[in-house]
């Protein structure tokens, strides 16, 4: 395993706990980290029931912590790690915001837009197109995905 390799697994597992953090307050489970030279430099879990806003997708949330650490809307030299394939809307705002690099963990066929499902991340219109790696600790974020789903349908079958 390589140092990429490496350093791609602990900022995964950073955003694995991050959505831990969403299941354990009935948000779907999805975390984001963005890594600036080396460094955190935001952290963020889906908060869309809690803020009660469509936005408040981790990915979205944590690009506006690392713009306003960075205090630019660039991000043209940081990498995203995300627990889930980002939907369209996610990763429009990777585009705008003319992010580097992505790292998620599951591919998602129906909402992902960096590949499954559209490719908005490097669709060939776009000037900017982001670096893509996939399947980063791929059965644990399925894994808690899974968990979360299944609690939420025994939940519904309880009433």
């Amino acid at each position: 395993m390589n140092l990429l390799e490496r350093t791609d697994e602990t900022f995964m597992q950073i955003a694995l706990r991050e959505a831990e953090k969403a299941f354990a307050i009935g948000e779907v489970p999805v975390g984001a980290v963005i890594v600036y030279d080396g460094q955190i430099i935001a952290k963020a879990h889906n908060q869309v029931e809690i803020l009660r806003d469509a936005t408040a997708h981790a990915e979205i949330l944590a690009i506006t912590q690392a713009s306003s650490h960075l205090q630019d809307w660039r991000l043209n030299k940081a990498c995203l790690y995300v627990t889930k394939e980002p939907c369209a809307m996610c990763a429009g705002a990777m585009v705008n915001s003319k992010l580097n690099r992505l790292v998620f963990g599951i591919s998602d066929p129906k909402y992902g837009a960096a590949g499954s499902g559209l490719n908005i991340t490097n669709f060939d219109g776009h000037l900017h197109q982001i670096k893509i790696k996939s399947n980063v600790f791929h059965e644990e974020c399925l894994d808690l995905l899974q968990r979360f789903f299944q609690q939420r349908r025994n939940k519904k079958k309880s009433y």
